[in-house]
């Protein structure tokens, strides 16, 4: 697929997925949802890929909704609006629960669905002097209803209530104290960070046993104790027979250094 609004490119067991409308500072629209689910299909079903980078290009990761494009999905019909907002759902849903490690690098402003975006990936490497993090849009009249599901689940629901409701925008040093980013480095160094953190999951981590933890963090959810258990024990047996922890133990009581 010729991409429009995103760059996907895929090397050394990565696939990188680029938003690209920096004249729009990368703004959501149905184009570039489309395209986004399109790519990260893509890279799922790419078993040469194992690690995720979500980036963007120019100065700000992504602005939220394209307010033109806000503008002209409010005169589609109840029916038309809600398709329109299950497409997006689709995306963040798939992106939480990829059973591939995804990391968003955020070079400047995550704010509205742009901070959703990067809330929903796994890790958060932000740059210390120009990510910023916020759910504003209740200050045009609209509310973060998807994605404010993945911000509770991320940091709790009482500072989920402060961010939504306040729509007040914060540094990155605070979005990692919340809990919404994973690591803070100075913006020279974003690139070699997120490198350091790619190799390490691609070389030191067994790809099925990152799956399957994903699959249970995104189930356990909701569960009373007595199910969560029996589907912790059942998960428990599946991986103790899988080829990937045979031969992890394996190399582990031979003392060699296994290389996944």
């Amino acid at each position: 697929m010729e991409f429009t609004k995103i760059i996907y490119e895929v090397g050394n067991r990565r696939a990188r997925i680029t938003l690209n409308r920096p004249e729009k500072r990368n703004s959501l629209d149905d184009v570039m949802v489309k395209e986004l689910t399109t790519a990260f299909s893509m890279a799922g079903k790419d078993q040469a890929t194992k690690v995720i980078i979500l980036s963007a290009a120019g100065s700000s990761f992504c602005a939220g909704a394209d307010l033109e494009y806000l503008s002209r999905v409010a005169r589609y019909d109840l029916e038309e609006n809600r398709a329109d907002s299950q497409r997006l759902a689709n995306l963040f849903r798939m992106i939480h629960e990829f059973r591939k490690p995804v990391i968003a690098v955020v070079n400047g402003p995550a704010l509205a669905g742009g901070c959703g975006l990067a809330t929903v990936c796994d890790f958060v490497i932000a740059s210390k002097e120009n990510a910023r993090f916020g759910y504003t849009e209740v200050r045009i009249g609209f509310i973060p209803a998807v994605v404010m599901i993945f911000l509770v689940k991320r940091v709790g629901e009482g500072k989920a209530r402060e961010m939504v409701l306040r729509a007040n925008i914060i540094g990155a040093t605070e979005a990692q104290e919340i809990g919404l980013v994973s690591m803070v480095v100075p913006e020279s160094d974003l690139l070699s960070t997120t490198d350091a953190l790619t190799e390490e999951l691609i070389k030191q981590n067994s790809l099925t046993s990152m799956a399957w933890c994903k699959e249970m963090l995104s189930k356990l959810h909701g569960m009373n104790l007595l199910d969560s258990l029996d589907f912790a024990a059942n998960m428990n047996a599946a991986a103790r027979m899988s080829p990937d922890c045979k031969e992890g133990i394996a190399a582990f009581l031979k003392k060699e250094k296994l290389e996944w």
